[in-house]
This record gives C-alpha cells, structure tokens and sequence, in this order.
C-alpha cells in the first residue's frame, strides 16, 4: 500500500452541535460529557468480549492469513476459468459483496472489454423475483460461470431455492464436472450447504461461528467476491485493523466510533431523532449506504432489552443519494419534521474528474460551469445541501475518505460495525439477533408447506387470525 491508501477516514460532527447550528436545534457537548462513563463502560464491555460470542468479527483483521492466502488461490484460478461470477445470498451475504465492488472496481464493470477487467464479469442475485432470475440467465452462460452459494445455516430459503434452480441447470450443461462450478461459503460444521458441499466436492469457504450475516463483509462471504474482481482484500483487512486501533480508546472524544454511537443514541432518546439518512455524495459509496441499512436496523431494531424488559427502540437507517436526492428528498430534511440526522459520506480526492467544457456564453446561468470539474460541481453540492440543513436547524455530520480504495473502505466498514456494537451496549439491547426476522422466515415456509413441526405450529398459529374483510378491500 502507498502513502495515500493509508490515510485515515475522518468523522466530522460540527453540524450536530448546539455551539454550530443553534441550540434550539443541536446537541450540547456536555450532553456527550455525560455520557462519558456509560460509553467508557460500553467500549469495555465490546472489547472485553471480542473474538467471543457473536463478535468473532473483532479478530477479522488479524486472524485470516491463511484464508486469505486460499481465497487469492481460488480467486486466480476463477479469473482463469470461468466468464461470469454470481454470488447466489440474500442480506448479509450480498449487501457487503454489493457495496465493495461498487465502491472499489468500475462503476461499468460488467461493460468493460474482457482484456480491461481481466476478471469474469460480477453479479449478485439477492433476490428471488423469477423475472429477475430469467434476466440473469439470458445474459450469462452457465458453462463459464462459477457459482459462489452462500448461507450460513444452509436452510436459507431464497439462496437454497436458487441453489436447485442452477445445480439442475448446470448438471443438464455441463454434466460431469459441474461441480466444479459452484465455490460454497457457509458454516464450519452446521447446516445443509456444507453437508451437500461434502457430498458434491464443491470448494468450500467457512463463515466462522461467532460471526453473524451482517457482519461478515470482512470474512469469506465478501473477500472471496472482491479477490475474484481484482480488490486488494490484504488493503481492507489492513484498514478495518487500523479503525481497531482507534477504537481502543474508552474517551468518547478519542475514539470516533463511540462517539459516532453515543451521538446516535443521545439523538434518539433525547432528541427526537430516530431517522438516520445515509447520504453519499459519490456513487461508488451508493451501496454502502444499504449495507448500512441492514447493519443498523437488524443490529438496534429490538423490543426487549437484554434482561427481557419490554422496549421498542431503534433509530431507522435510511438511504439517499447526492446529488440526486437532493432533487427528490431534501425538501423533507429541510422543512419536514424534526426527526432526522443527516449522516454525509464524502470523497476527499477522486480517483479520477471530468473538466466541464467552456460554451453557452449567451447564458450567464450556464457559462459560469465552464473551465470547472464534476468534482468540484459535486463538492459544491454537497457544501451546498450541508448549509441548508444548517440553515434549517437540521443536525447533520460527515464521513470523510480521503479517497476511495480498499484501505478506507475496510476502515469504514469497521467503524459502522464498532458503532453499531457500542449503540447495542448503551441502548441494552442484543445487537447480533434478528427474532423479528425469524418470525417473518418461519410465516413463510409455513405458508409453502414445510412439514418441520416449528413451521406447522406457526401454520396453525396464522390460521388463527380474523378473516379478511370485504369492506377493507377496494
């Protein structure tokens, strides 16, 4: 890595604070001062538990030499052999695949000439709609594509279903050696993928088990997909190590990622503010905000504490776009109602600008552009949309990356990851399952008929609701 992949991302939060943006509207810095003992408190209990229960994902940066090592193997000899990559996963397992590559590799990847990519061309199916899984199949062709399936328990309906759709697929094309085809990521010892992936001799990945779906971008489940496509994953795994350096800290002023949790949490409770809008002003960062998402609401999203008392907490993560949605949603950040924090992901540097030709002279409005850059258009947007959120009174903060590549990539990720914990420790709340999930998981096999006893039980239990009635129907 070079000098300017190492430089460290940056959390500004001036535009929370009360001594900036008024306060009738801010957060005071002693409502952070108190909060020094509990974050002290949470940033201990994180760390006293890394690497144990649900937070393997602690020990990612350090821990996975030898995987690594395997995963360059295997990604070489994909680039080699095969055309086409698709991840076959659904959350966890595609959202992180998703986001890297959008942010590390060319934003028209799949368009790019064979000699430019030098890797297959990158797909990721995360979802079940049939059209979308005929559109996949007319442009791809299953004798030159790998196939990587990935669940953790093996039982996962919509990668499972997708699954018996491709074995069978490239059993009828390929025949004898079609195995050869398919990598599985999943768990060490539990599930059904990793017994048919023994059974089949299909190459295997493990996600380890104190790491759960939505923080597993840094294990297999996303390093495997980045290597394919040519992402230094050495260069992630050495950023999220740099972010764990910084998050050793029990002073909420020193370690940007409690802070960043207990601004959240003080936004929330004491505020108004459950909504966070994650707005990246680059479209390589596009998808980090949906990861984002997934990350935040599963992880905080809960209505028991951890000692089972009753609450219903949880800020709701949201996603936008600038410049775009500055022309479709910032009318509601601006003047709707008090209830949201703006979270702004910003590039230092481009890795590339495009000059913006001089013409149009007749038109003042339009001339001024010329002799400028998109960059600086863009830069200018967003400092823009920063002062009318000010303006109006509205908190907001940003993220800077210096650049983007995978050093600040892998930082970032690790900071969303540290922060949802510490927001999990301060708001009591266990921020690595997902029961409303799994609620939802077992409504649906019941509804196509699994025969387990769990899903009958909850067949049963839906049967019990009042019947639909007509007058509510139009």
């Amino acid at each position: 890595m070079d000098k300017v992949t190492q430089k460290a991302i940056v959390l500004d939060v001036n535009h929370m604070m009360s001594d900036i943006i008024g306060f009738q509207y801010g957060m005071d810095a002693s409502e952070v001062d108190t909060m020094a003992d509990a974050a002290k408190a949470a940033q201990a209990a994180v760390q006293k538990k890394r690497g144990t229960g649900w937070l393997g994902w602690m020990d990612l940066p350090y821990n996975q030499d030898e995987i690594v090592a395997n995963i360059e193997t295997v990604a070489a000899d994909v680039r080699r052999d095969f055309d086409a990559f698709v991840v076959l996963g659904i959350g966890g397992s595609a959202l992180g695949p998703i986001a890297v590559q959008q942010a590390l590799n060319h934003m028209r990847w799949n368009e790019l000439p064979a000699v430019k990519r030098n890797a297959p061309k990158f797909y990721v199916e995360d979802n079940i709609d049939p059209e979308r899984m005929a559109a996949l199949l007319d442009v791809i062709d299953v004798k030159r594509t790998c196939f990587n399936i990935i669940t953790k328990s093996g039982a996962t309906a919509e990668t499972m279903s997708q699954y018996l759709i491709i074995s069978d697929l490239l059993q009828k094309a390929v025949g004898e050696g079609w195995q050869k085809h398919i990598i599985a990521t999943t768990d060490t010892q539990k599930g059904n993928l990793i017994k048919l992936a023994k059974e089949e001799g299909f190459r295997l990945f493990y996600i380890p088990d104190s790491v759960g779906g939505r923080f597993s971008e840094l294990t297999p489940v996303g390093l495997l997909p980045a290597a394919v496509c040519g992402i230094d994953i050495r260069a992630m795994l050495a950023g999220a190590a740099a972010m764990d350096a910084r998050c050793k800290s029990g002073d909420v002023w020193k370690n940007p990622a409690l802070l960043e949790a207990v601004l959240q949490y003080v936004v929330m409770q004491e505020h108004g503010a459950n909504v966070q809008v994650v707005m990246p002003y680059a479209d390589s960062l596009k998808f980090m905000a949906d990861w984002f998402c997934q990350l935040w609401a599963e992880s905080l999203g809960k209505n028991v504490t951890r000692k089972g008392m009753a609450v219903n907490v949880g800020q709701t993560p949201t996603k936008s776009l600038g410049v775009t949605d500055q022309h479709s949603q910032l009318q509601l950040y601006t003047e709707g109602p008090f209830d949201k924090v703006i979270t702004f992901l910003k590039v230092g540097e481009f890795r590339g600008d495009m000059p913006i030709a001089h013409g149009c002279e007749a038109f003042s409005d339009v001339a001024f552009l010329g002799g400028k850059t998109l960059g600086q258009l863009l830069d200018a947007e967003l400092r823009g949309t920063e002062y009318a959120l000010y303006a109006a009174g509205r908190m907001s903060q940003t993220i800077v990356l210096p650049q983007v590549n995978a050093y600040t990539i892998g930082q970032l990720i690790y900071f969303f990851e540290m922060a949802t914990a510490y927001a999990g420790e301060l708001l009591d709340v266990d921020a690595f399952n997902q029961p409303g999930v799994e609620n939802s998981k077992l409504a649906s096999y019941a509804v196509l008929g699994n025969q387990s006893e769990k899903y009958q039980k909850k067949a049963a239990e839906m049967k019990g609701r009042p019947d639909p009635l007509k007058q509510y129907i139009l």
